[in-house]
C-alpha cells in the first residue's frame, strides 16, 4: 500500500508542471524567454502562417508587435476573440488562459513582457 501512495505522489509531482500551462514549458516551438528576473520575464513569441497553439496561461503583461498581428484566441470557456494589431504597436494585456491562432498567411512575432509580483523590500 505504501508503494501505491508513493507512486501516486510521484505521479502527481511530474503532472503539477503541466497544470501550471506555463507556455515556454507546453509550447517551446513558439515561445522563448528572452530576459528574466525577479520583476519580469520577457518572452519572443514566433508563429508561422496559420500556426496555432495550446491552451496556456499568462499573466497580465505588455505585448510589443514585431510584426502585424491577426490572431484568434479561443478560451477554456469556447469562446474566441480576434485581435488584430499593427507592426510597432504595444498594448496592455490583462493575462489569462487562452489558445492563439495565427489567421494570417504570414508569420507573426511579437515581444511580451510578462509581470511578476512586486519584489519584497531587502
Amino acid at each position: 500500500m505504501r508503494h501505491m501512495l508513493v507512486f501516486a505522489v510521484l505521479i502527481a509531482l511530474a503532472a503539477a508542471p503541466a497544470l501550471a500551462q506555463d507556455p515556454v514549458k507546453v509550447d517551446a516551438k513558439h515561445y522563448k524567454v528572452v530576459l528574466e528576473n525577479d520583476q519580469v520575464r520577457v518572452l519572443r513569441i514566433t508563429y508561422g502562417p496559420k500556426e496555432k497553439s495550446v491552451i496556456h496561461e499568462h499573466p497580465a503583461g505588455i505585448a510589443v508587435f514585431l510584426t502585424d498581428q491577426n490572431l484568434r484566441f479561443h478560451t477554456p470557456d469556447g469562446k474566441s476573440e480576434v485581435m488584430t494589431e499593427k507592426k510597432g504597436e504595444a498594448v496592455w494585456l490583462a493575462g489569462g488562459k487562452h489558445n492563439p491562432e495565427n489567421l494570417s498567411d504570414k508569420a507573426l512575432e511579437l515581444i511580451l513582457v510578462e509581470m511578476k509580483s512586486k519584489p519584497k523590500p531587502k
